[in-house]
């Protein structure tokens, strides 16, 4: 290992960051600039159901059994050993995979979907149980077409390239404004009409980026293959990855369904907007770790432990500027989403300081579970998130059914489930650090 290495992965780092912050930026106001339209476009209950539609959506991602991250870890790993032919093949079989898996999948919905109370799914008899229907199917038909196609992220991830990822989201997010303003001025509130212009603005980013890299990076491109000598390495890794996805499903979007379930649709509305004002936190924390991930790999893999331990103690000390800027904006939130939806949405101050604490436990837990990632030692991070899928649903029922904390258990049981990887990742962390401090 060079020193030349250690400073262009820093660079690297650095500039990921920037352009994140420029795409990520304009993705997020894009995206908080479309909730108000939403609302308007689709009333308080129908967008509690669309709210609630895209999180099934969500689920799609879960089903690749962790072949994305796989491949980004191995991809990094055969590049950082200089062994592109290798990564090539690893790419071809992740691709080849994901397409077996997605059109499996999209059989076994088309025919399941019509033996499912759609109306009952959403706890409404607003929407008819046709419509409902129908905008399910066109949602998760573009999300499993995306499923494929979005392994590009896996990519750019994997060559340190984070921040086009972010572009990506950038034409998303901008794409579905747009089309949301349109149909707020010309279209009465439709569900099935916001599946398609969604599931076409979801896809179109992926595309784009697909087209730039494989032109620029010709030498990966993939080919129809399926070799047992690297899926196996993908879905052993991948298994894994899949497994804590799984369990991160769970923690992370399964509150949607318990309060339709437990208080309504429109209690929905209250809720993700108070978690999109919170997430503005979600996202500045994850620009700064997201590039991050693929850097571990490559300097794990050239034992370069003292990069690091140095980037693991920079994320700590902007930790404390989270928790500053967490605090601020729990404050500041009543005001803001007075300006921004309007001052007739009212939210709860408790539900506020829940959320704020959520994202607070949350953020720490990103700063180790990243490094793990990167370093393919995953087997705590598994352990853990387990032990939170199956206390939070739970939790969450005994807090609401029987100590009638409203709303607000259902985060406070999301949040309590994820101690369990508050404190072990940063054990398990420093005992990998040590241990190849002791091997070097």
């Amino acid at each position: 290992m060079t020193e030349n290495v250690t400073v262009e992965r820093t660079h690297n780092y650095l500039r990921q960051i920037k352009g994140s912050v420029l795409y990520k930026g304009i993705a997020v106001s894009a995206s908080f600039l479309a909730i108000p339209l939403m609302i308007s476009y689709l009333g308080v209950a129908q967008f509690g159901i669309w709210s609630t539609l895209l999180t099934i959506m969500s689920w799609v991602v879960f089903f690749d059994l962790g072949v994305g991250n796989g491949l980004r870890n191995k991809v990094a790993e055969s590049l950082a050993k200089d062994l592109p032919d290798e990564a090539r093949n690893y790419i071809s079989s992740a691709y080849s995979l994901i397409a077996f898996i997605a059109v499996g999948l999209w059989l076994s919905f088309a025919f399941l979907s019509y033996f499912v109370s759609w109306q009952d799914v959403f706890n409404t008899t607003l929407v008819a149980e046709e419509e409902l229907r129908y905008a399910v199917q066109v949602a998760i038909t573009f999300m499993l077409i995306n499923f494929w196609v979005g392994l590009i992220t896996a990519l750019l991830g994997a060559l340190q390239k984070s921040a086009l990822v972010s572009l990506g989201q950038l034409f998303t997010n901008v794409f579905a404004l747009v089309v949301v303003y349109l149909l707020s001025l010309f279209c009465e509130g439709s569900i099935s009409q916001l599946s398609w212009m969604y599931g076409i603005a979801l896809l179109g980013g992926n595309i784009l980026l697909s087209l730039w890299f494989y032109r620029k990076y010709k030498y990966l491109t993939p080919i129809f293959m399926l070799r047992r000598d690297h899926v196996a390495p993908l879905l052993s890794t991948g298994i894994q990855f899949f497994i804590i996805q799984l369990a991160v499903l769970v923690v992370f979007t399964t509150d949607k369904i318990l309060i339709t379930q437990l208080f309504g649709p429109e209690h929905v509305a209250e809720y993700e907007v108070v978690f999109k004002l919170f997430s503005i936190v979600t996202f500045l924390h994850m620009l700064i770790s997201s590039p991050l991930w693929s850097a571990y790999t490559d300097a794990y893999h050239r034992k370069d432990t003292v990069w690091v331990v140095r980037m693991l103690r920079t994320q700590l000390k902007l930790y404390g500027v989270v928790i500053v800027g967490l605090l601020v904006l729990a404050f500041l939130a009543p005001f803001i989403i007075s300006v921004w939806i309007g001052r007739d949405f009212s939210v709860s101050i408790s539900l506020v300081a829940l959320v704020a604490l959520f994202v607070a436990i949350t953020t720490w837990n990103n700063i180790f579970a990243v490094m793990l990632n990167g370093a393919g030692a995953v087997r705590v991070q598994l352990y853990t998130a387990v032990a939170a899928m199956v206390t939070n649903i739970p939790l969450a029922l005994l807090l609401v059914k029987f100590f009638g904390m409203g709303v607000g258990g259902v985060v406070l049981a999301a949040t309590l489930s994820l101690l369990f990887s508050a404190v072990l990742l940063p054990l398990q962390v420093f005992r990998l650090l040590r241990k190849e401090a002791d091997l070097a």
